[in-house]
């Protein structure tokens, strides 16, 4: 099995690389980057290249370890016991099984993305390290021992929120995403937006790399805002000349697509005061 780019998803050689790398060697894939730069789609994307299916575990603060293996529902279980209800005597119908468990009793393998384990509480990562090395875990209610039928393709993602253990590092493949040079941008953008003119594309990335390399930007636009906002560019009819600043006015076009906080708002409008003072 070997992963490369897709009709819908534009992979470097490197990710390429680094997806077939954890492949092969049977270990997690931990993939880092800036917010929005295609890290779960990635995950998608190796799912449907490989024919596999995709199994989601969305990480929350609240999070923890144990509900990706399973949960014991002891309050419904005594709720039931008091109302004489049959289901009693047989504990498994009180286990509620976690992503984990879906992976490992597939029959056929599957992806398993474990998406921003960053959010999580630190141990979080820790407290699946035995699980992740083993393919297998025990369930103490019942006594059974789930064990992975086919091992399967796991991929973590991290926004870099905070730092990860040492011994989950260990036990990963790590690939970090880096925000793509204008020639690997411009192929994202025309798998999402083909056909669009070089004119307007080449004014509007122009102006998106100067507003990533901005001095004082608290959150740099990513790949999936550019791409919003040539869709909205896009509707809006706007061409090249539309896009065109001047010291009034520093703000781009639509600028909400790409700026996500009132300090980079305000840190354009400076720019823009600034500049008509130094006239």
């Amino acid at each position: 099995m070997q992963f490369s780019s897709t009709d819908r998803y534009v992979a470097t050689d490197d990710l390429s690389v680094a997806v077939n790398a954890a492949i092969l060697l049977e270990r997690p894939l931990l993939v880092k980057g800036e917010p929005g730069t295609g890290k779960t789609e990635l995950a998608l994307q190796v799912a449907a290249s490989l024919g596999m299916r995709l199994i989601e575990w969305n990480i929350k603060s609240t999070t923890r370890a144990q509900q990706g293996l399973y949960e014991y529902d002891a309050v419904s279980r005594l709720r039931d016991s008091q109302l004489g209800d049959a289901r009693v005597e047989d504990v498994s119908n009180y286990i509620r099984k976690g992503k984990l468990w879906e992976a490992f009793e597939s029959e056929d393998r599957v992806v398993l993305l474990i998406d921003e384990v960053d959010k999580a509480d630190i141990e979080f990562p820790n407290d699946l390290l035995q699980e992740l090395d083993k393919m297998a875990f025990h369930v103490y209610e019942t006594g059974e021992t789930v064990t992975a039928k086919q091992r399967p393709v796991v991929i973590i993602t991290s926004n870099n929120e905070k730092e990860l253990p040492d011994a989950f590092l260990r036990r990963c493949f790590f690939h970090y995403i880096k925000f793509p040079d204008e020639a690997t941008l411009r192929a994202i953008i025309d798998v999402h937006h083909p056909g669009i003119k070089d004119s307007l594309l080449t004014a509007a990335l122009t102006q998106f790399y100067e507003i990533r390399d901005t001095n004082g930007l608290k959150k740099k636009p990513s790949t999936s805002e550019v791409l919003d906002w040539l869709k909205l560019l896009l509707a809006e009819d706007l061409d090249a000349e539309d896009l065109r600043r001047d010291g009034a006015n520093a703000l781009p076009k639509l600028h909400g697509a790409l700026l996500k906080n009132e300090q980079d708002v305000h840190l354009f409008e400076r720019l823009a005061f600034m500049a008509r003072s130094e006239r």
